[in-house]
């Protein structure tokens, strides 16, 4: 009887266990981690003439071919410093200048976004460009961003 009551506890505790995880509902995706949502890509400007929105599309396209470099080298220059520090015996310079060049990468590239953005808003009217301030990319609603690699995960916790 003992046994049967101890077997059925351990069942009731897994139970609970699963399903204390899958209600969590950590996981990557819209929500409140830092993801595309809401109002990523196209400005949500209403009034839009075709002219404008043709010459938005041409800014957006020529930033991203002039971004993609930038971003070739940034995953390079990741993965060099992630294998680096999974290699036996870490060369502390060597981590510290791939910081280096990935912080100088991520800051051309938000260069880049900052001049884009103004140039987008040249193209708008005073009252489209009043639109903008509830335009962004941001904090969404619901689940998401709090993976094994979410916000919450300080740098050294990534590897």
């Amino acid at each position: 009887m003992k046994k049967k009551i101890l077997i059925g506890l351990l069942v009731a505790f897994a139970v609970a266990f699963i399903a204390s995880i899958a209600m969590a509902g950590h996981g990557f995706g819209k929500g409140m981690g830092f993801g595309p949502y809401p109002g990523c890509g196209v400005p949500p400007v209403s009034n839009l003439t075709p002219e404008q929105a043709e010459k938005i599309k041409t800014i957006q396209q020529a930033h991203i071919k002039d971004v993609a470099p930038l971003k070739q080298q940034l995953l390079a220059k990741k993965t060099e410093l992630r294998a680096e520090w999974l290699s036996k015996n870490p060369d502390q310079a060597k981590i510290i200048a791939l910081q280096k060049e990935i912080l100088n990468l991520q800051g051309k590239i938000l260069e880049k976004a900052t001049q884009t953005r103004f140039e987008v808003r040249k193209v708008l009217t005073p009252d489209q460009q009043a639109q903008l301030a509830l335009y962004g990319c941001g904090r969404g609603f619901g689940k998401g961003g709090m993976g094994p690699m979410g916000p919450h995960m300080g740098y050294m916790d990534r590897f």
